[in-house]
Parts: structure tokens; sequence; C-alpha cells
């Protein structure tokens, strides 16, 4: 059985198995580490998917189908594991864990090249409503991804500013800036570090939302919170 030990070791020392993962492929699962972290925490209290780590739901479909899981569509593992850590912190009333979830699920998951799109969950649909708004960001260097971003961030922060908390947070969800179309690294603008606990993106100033904060405050305009306790989020 895989664990998260064992896909860091697959991930960074690509030999140690004899199906090695590509290096020529975009690695972030780890840029917004701090959410992850959270989601982990929550996911871990009650996971009857057996969903082996939060970072499967960020790697491309070739690594992410090694921690699935009971999930039988590889493109819904990070959906399916931000709506059970979802339903796990809804249930001990812990903002900070609902709002990680949905930051959770809006993060852009690893494709194999600048600009290549990845594949929307359509064969599975979550428990929590919250979770069904949003979708994951997309390579901003990909077809209409300015667009499709932008909206991303604006129902997530509707749905942040439901449980009470800030929704500027929700642009804490952006990805990178466009990197250029045929880079042979496939690295892009991208940076990836599982040792930077607040996440690389963040660190090295590199989050580039496709949102404004003028945009958030327009659209959350009238929204009604569930709870007047925000998460710890900043």
């Amino acid at each position: 059985m895989f664990s998260y030990k064992t896909v860091l070791i697959a991930l960074f020392f690509p030999g140690a198995f004899a199906a090695p993962v590509h290096r020529a492929h975009i690695r972030r699962e780890h840029s917004h580490e701090q959410f992850l972290t959270t989601v982990r925490t929550s996911l871990n209290v009650n996971n009857p998917d057996q969903i082996q780590d939060p970072v499967f739901g960020l790697l491309g479909n070739a690594a992410a189908s090694a921690g699935q899981g009971k999930i039988t569509d590889t493109n819904c593992l990070q959906q399916a594991t931000a709506d059970q850590a979802f339903t796990n912190a809804k249930a001990a009333g812990d903002v900070n864990g609902m709002v990680a979830a949905l930051i959770y699920r809006a993060l852009e998951r690893n494709t194999g090249a600048v600009g290549q799109a990845s594949v929307a969950c359509t064969s599975i649909t979550p428990v929590n409503p919250e979770i069904a708004a949003i979708s994951q960001h997309q390579d901003a260097a990909s077809n209409g991804a300015a667009g499709i971003n932008k909206a991303i961030e604006l129902a997530l922060a509707q749905q942040i500013a439901s449980l009470g908390d800030d929704p500027q947070l929700a642009l804490k969800s952006g990805t990178f800036a466009p990197g250029q179309i045929g880079d042979p690294t496939a690295k892009g603008n991208s940076c990836d570090d599982a040792n930077d606990a607040t996440g690389c993106i963040f660190t090295q100033n590199l989050l580039t939302p496709a949102a404004t904060a003028n945009e958030i405050t327009a659209a959350v305009a009238g929204i009604s919170a569930n709870s007047s306790t925000g998460s710890e989020f900043t």
C-alpha cells in the first residue's frame, strides 16, 4: 500500500521504483502547503474511501491513481478529498477545516505541460453543495484560463463568506503567472517545496490571482454568513 512517504520518495527519487515519475511534468502539489496540511488533518478524522493523502488529488492522474483508495475516477480524487474533509470539519464545527477544504478544491492540479488543462470531475456529485460550487484552477497559460480562474475565485469567495470567514482568502487559491507554451522543462513559473509549511507560492511571492480584491468584495455583497467565527488563515 502506498503512503504519503512513499509518494514523496517516488516523486523526488524516481529511480527508486520500477515505474519512474517523469521529471518533465509540472510540479506544484506543495505550492499551497498550509491548506494541504489542514485538509490532511480533517480527512484523517474519517476516511471511508481510504484516500492515501490529499497530495494525491493534486498530482497528475498517473501518480494520483496510486493513492485514490476506493475512488474509481481519478479525475474526481481532488473533489472527493475536499468533500470528505469538508464533511469532517463541518461535523466538528471547524471553520478553519471547512475553509481549507474549499481552497484545496480550487487549487490547480499538476499536468504534463505548460498550457495543459486538467480534466473536470463529472462522474461524482459532492455531498456538500459548497464543494460542488467550486472546480480546480487551470494552468494560467491554457485556453480561457483567465476567465475560468476568475470565476473559480469569485465562487470560492462566496462560499467562504457564507461560512463567516474573510472572502479575500479566495485569492490565496490563485495559481502562477502563465508560463511559456512549449517549455521543455514543463516547469513554467511554478514552485514546489514540501518543506515550506506556508507554501512556496506565498513565500516566493509567486501568487498571481485572476480576480481582484474589489471583484471579490462585489461578488459577496449581500451574502449572509452561517457562522460568526472565522478561520485562522491570514
